[in-house]
């Protein structure tokens, strides 16, 4: 009678436990709805999904906790300009320690250089439309990412290391909360990055600065130099420019600037590629008339649904 008693409860034990066991997962796990604005530290990001499955995509196409890429993606994701860095406040309610996953965290009160090489993941459809960290609306199409301590918001560029693709994101979330993970992309910027099939990839995270700060739209950029510049048109010295984009990757640029060449082909003579500071700038001009650069600022948001940046060298 004992023997039998040990035998049928032992293996109900053993549900009974993982049962337990996965639930309490499950709450460390999944964040509330709407959790990240409203808690005095976040709550686990979207990321740690990855340390339940090793990549996005479970086998057979399906997403964990539904997550992944929206029912109708817009067209053309790759052709979607990088963020582009410009001086911001930073927020003072993220740069206050937390713990996440039982560690600390002390989030940066300032920017400065910081570079660090580990995986990258991203997060999709689950928590487009939700608050940030930062308070921020989430956009799944938009370039942004989490970062568990760089400054909110900030810029940084990310590069496949398998790859060599870059990008330029913006970041507004905290997260991700694993030891080997360094960044948690939005999911346009997986996809421009060449992640989201695996759902993670080897990056290098860089942080960016930007330089002058910025009067309304008008930015004082520092000139580049002819050696910096890919394209053969020279740049003219106090000059003023639309930028159209600024991207991570020379590929990307080009890719973006034959697109433009087919919408609006009145500019193609004026547009060209400029390199400065790590970044493949596209840019319409000069204009030596600010009324002129303003009325084809016009036009070119008409044809693209851009706005561009007026820029003075």
């Amino acid at each position: 009678m004992t023997m039998t008693h040990i035998s049928f409860a032992h293996p109900v034990a053993r549900i009974i436990s993982m049962l337990i066991v996965a639930s309490l997962a499950a709450c460390n796990s999944i964040p509330q709805q709407g959790s990240r604005s409203k808690q005095p530290f976040p709550s686990v990001a979207s990321s740690d999904k990855h340390s339940q499955t090793g990549s996005t995509a479970r086998k057979g196409g399906g997403y964990y906790l539904d997550d992944g890429p929206g029912d109708n993606p817009p067209p053309n994701l790759h052709l979607t300009p990088d963020a582009e860095p410009k001086v911001e406040q930073l927020r003072q309610a993220n740069m206050q320690p937390y713990v996440a996953l039982g560690k600390p965290y002390k989030p940066m009160t300032k920017l400065h250089s910081y570079k660090e090489r580990g995986i990258a993941s991203w997060y999709g459809r689950r928590y487009h439309g939700n608050p940030t960290a930062s308070g921020e609306i989430y956009d799944m199409y938009g370039m942004t990412a989490a970062h568990p301590t760089l400054p909110l918001p900030s810029y940084a560029k990310v590069t496949n290391l398998e790859n060599g693709k870059s990008i330029v994101v913006r970041l507004n979330d905290r997260g991700p909360f694993l030891s080997d993970r360094v960044i948690d992309l939005s999911y346009t910027a997986a996809y421009k990055l060449g992640i989201i099939a695996g759902g993670s990839g080897q990056v290098e995270v860089e942080s960016i600065i930007p330089g002058d700060a910025q009067i309304l739209n008008v930015v004082n950029a520092r000139p580049a130099t002819s050696s910096a510049s890919t394209s053969s048109n020279k740049r003219e010295a106090n000059s003023m420019y639309l930028q159209l984009g600024a991207f991570g990757s020379p590929d990307n640029a080009h890719n973006f600037l034959s697109h433009l060449k087919k919408k609006i082909p009145w500019l193609n003579k004026e547009i060209n590629i400029t390199k400065n500071k790590g970044l493949y700038k596209i840019h319409a001009g000069p204009y030596h008339d600010q009324m002129l650069a303003k009325q084809d600022a016009s036009a070119i948001t008409q044809h693209l649904s851009l706005t561009p940046v007026l820029v003075i060298d």
